[in-house]
């Protein structure tokens, strides 16, 4: 299926044509939305290139459906534009938008079948009838439904549906797809199946997805940008890599992932990397750029993954090292969960595979441990 950047539609349209790479495909700047005195949307910022996947990702009520109706037309800014390919598109209505959207529950029509659903947009259009029998054909076999193409949505599983709604989108060649967690309501062996298949359409056809979620997982194994939004705003825009090992914040940090969170005093910093004191024994962190003056005395907390935290005799390959007691032992199928405890604090573990010695128990003493660039310093606490 071949996907342009051009818009045919009845009457004046917005058009996404002969936009340069290098540019933003697009542009959203100071874009707020208020209902009264209730924010729904601060003041946000970001570009989207064409080709990238980039996910909003966060919390209920963090603001991310709002911004993706924004985007669509669906309502209206109180301040702030949207600019698609260098035109603004803030007020235009959502039909003349060079836009095609996947909905939370697929609003496929219950009385036309797969082949009608998805020729949807092309009637609308007012696309020709061999042109619009051309791309309803390759829509369906992009989503390989063709031998479904008379059956109606009801005689569809989850899956299905999905493909339906995803094909009926792309149609009509958007110049950006927007996607409002459409894959909440699968089972997570369809969800896990659905995340990869609809990965290889984007990059098979070079499609610029903005894509809604709050599960950690999809946002990192499909992005090519994550967009980290809480309470109206984006708190971090970054690959999925640094969104996951390089958060800019506690919250950041707890939300993305399984998370140990310590909080310990800096008692010296030299060449970029603060010595912290923790459980008796100082340790090294990593610090990047944001850190470069941080105040000995002062309190920081630093962050480190439960898989990056060696335990047993792997841990005697690092230098910061500590002796705990195992509080809680889970077994899940591919690794095993350890909680441990270290002078009172409360440490995970994830390891692969199976204990080559024995299987730990609750209330074993074990050595643990982690690589110094492992250790991330994600905040530094005022005095």
């Amino acid at each position: 299926m071949s996907i342009k950047t051009e818009f045919s539609g009845p009457g004046t349209t917005a058009r996404a044509e002969g936009s340069d790479n290098h540019k933003p495909l697009i542009t959203v700047r100071g874009l707020a939305k208020s209902y009264g005195s209730s924010v729904a949307l601060g003041h946000v910022d970001f570009d989207v290139h064409k080709g990238e996947f980039l996910t909003l990702l966060g919390p209920s009520g963090s603001g991310k459906t709002t911004l993706l109706a924004l985007i669509a037309g669906i309502i209206l800014p109180s301040e702030g534009r949207i600019e698609l390919a260098g035109v603004d598109i803030s007020h235009v209505p959502p039909e003349r938008r060079d836009i095609g959207v996947v909905f939370q529950n697929y609003a496929l029509f219950p009385h036309m079948t797969v082949r009608d659903n998805i020729a949807f947009p092309l009637r609308f259009r007012k696309v020709d009838k061999q042109e619009r029998a051309e791309r309803i054909h390759q829509a369906l076999e992009l989503v390989q439904l063709g031998r479904l193409a008379d059956r109606y949505p009801s005689e569809l599983s989850g899956g299905q549906q999905q493909r339906v709604a995803l094909a009926r989108a792309l149609i009509f060649n958007p110049a950006i797809l927007l996607m409002d967690e459409p894959l909440s309501a699968l089972d997570k062996k369809l969800r896990e199946h659905m995340k990869v298949e609809l990965r290889q359409i984007q990059q098979r056809l070079n499609l610029t997805i903005v894509y809604v979620t709050h599960d950690q997982d999809e946002a990192l194994a499909m992005s090519s940008r994550i967009a980290v939004m809480r309470e109206g705003t984006i708190q971090q825009i970054g690959s999925p890599e640094e969104i996951y090992e390089r958060p800019n914040s506690t919250f950041i940090a707890d939300f993305v992932g399984d998370a140990n969170l310590l909080v310990a005093p800096i008692t010296d910093n030299r060449n970029g990397q603060p010595q912290l004191q923790f459980a008796g024994s100082a340790f090294r962190v990593s610090a990047g750029d944001r850190f470069d003056c941080a105040t000995v005395g002062r309190n920081a907390t630093v962050l480190i993954r439960p898989e990056h935290v060696l335990i047993g005799e792997a841990a005697h390959s690092v230098s910061t090292r500590f002796t705990g007691r195992i509080v809680s032992a889970t077994y899940e199928g591919n690794a095993r969960r350890f909680e441990i405890d270290v002078a009172g604090t409360l440490l995970r573990a994830r390891t692969q595979g199976s204990f080559s010695e024995h299987v730990l128990q609750t209330g074993e003493t074990i050595d643990l441990g982690w690589s110094d660039q492992h250790a991330h310093l994600v905040d530094i606490h005022a005095q």
